[in-house]
């Protein structure tokens, strides 16, 4: 292979290398806003549910009838 064909091969591996590098960034960034999304869907979750099991805690609390079969 001559050199200028050398040449040629390594800009374009070169050129190569920098597009990967860019692709690699910005799914870089992707990854990490969508694992903040997830942790805030999480956390809201994780609270929604409690709000429910306290709601249904008080529910239960609340309701003293005997069952039918006590009377």
């Amino acid at each position: 292979m001559s050199d200028d064909e050398l040449g040629k091969k390594l800009v374009g591996l070169e050129s190569l290398i920098t597009h990967l590098e860019q692709q690699y960034e910005e799914l870089n960034k992707v990854v990490v806003e969508q694992g903040r999304v997830l942790s805030k869907a999480l956390a809201q979750q994780e609270r929604i549910a409690g709000t429910l099991r306290e709601m249904r805690q008080d529910e239960i609390r609340g309701d003293d009838r005997k069952p039918p079969h006590y009377s």
